[in-house]
């Protein structure tokens, strides 16, 4: 199955962002991709963090969700639509929603982000509590290729990929983490981070980023990129937007596992 790890620089303006999604997804359906997945707040990034309150949706009305179903069913493709911020019943604070949809453009999954961003070296500081609200269930789903093959999909994101505990209990084939990570963390821990996490669980995983200056000031890491069960980065991009493309193998996956039967060997 051939998947795509869309790369974006999003802004302040959803309508401009969602166009640019639209344009990568498209890039990445003509070249063959069955399953897109966009990065951590690929329709908006705000001046501040509590700008993403006034754009939350409640499930199944919105028109960020009205894209993505629009999107996934015309271009005959599954999409996961990285994260975007959906209401509670708090009004001060949102879920971090990762929404999936199928080729049909139905909503086949959704994962609140559960471990919420916390940094200050000094010169950067970031609170994803302040506007945020974890979420509580580990999620997965199951994704059919076109061939038929079916793949259990794991649903993470962003600072998700620090707690490797979680990603056990997905017990995937196939990890997505779509994410924002900033350029400061990025380049001392993305790369090591997503390759640890294939290689412990033996999966695929597919990492979709914010790579560049963004509008608000904000700089974030990009790198995005699909890596194998071996812990190989089959493709990636460092910066600017972009479709980050390679061919997921269901034999791959099981002549790793058979080969080195590490999740069999478990005792804790």
């Amino acid at each position: 199955m051939k998947v795509a790890a869309i790369q974006m620089v999003s802004g302040i303006s959803l309508d401009a962002n969602l166009s640019e999604a639209l344009r990568l997804l498209r890039q990445a359906a003509s070249a063959g991709a069955e399953l897109a997945v966009l990065p951590e707040y690929f329709c908006f990034m705000g001046h501040k963090d509590e700008d993403k309150l006034l754009l939350a949706e409640t499930p199944g009305l919105g028109t960020v969700q009205d894209f993505l179903s629009d999107a996934a069913r015309d271009l005959k493709l599954w999409v996961v639509g990285g994260t975007l911020p959906m209401a509670t019943d708090d009004p001060l604070h949102a879920a971090n929603a990762s929404l999936v949809y199928t080729p049909r453009g139905e909503n086949a999954s959704r994962y609140d982000k559960i471990h919420l961003f916390r940094f200050d070296n000094g010169r950067e500081s970031y609170d994803e509590a302040n506007v945020l609200r974890a979420g509580e269930t580990p999620t997965v789903f199951d994704c059919k290729s076109r061939s038929g093959e079916s793949w259990r999909v794991g649903q993470s994101v962003c600072y998700d990929l620090r707690f490797g505990e979680l990603y056990r209990t997905l017990a995937a084939d196939l990890l997505l983490v779509p994410s924002a990570f900033t350029h400061t963390t990025g380049q001392a821990h993305w790369e090591v981070l997503l390759r640890a996490r294939a290689i412990e669980n033996q999966a695929y995983v597919i990492a979709s980023a914010q790579g560049g200056l963004h509008e608000n000031g904000r700089r974030t890491w990009g790198h995005s990129m699909v890596i194998d069960p071996w812990g190989e980065v089959m493709a990636m991009q460092a910066e600017g937007p972009g479709v980050v493309l390679a061919d997921i193998d269901m034999s791959r996956l099981q002549a790793v596992r058979m080969q080195l039967p590490a999740l069999q060997h478990r005792r804790l």
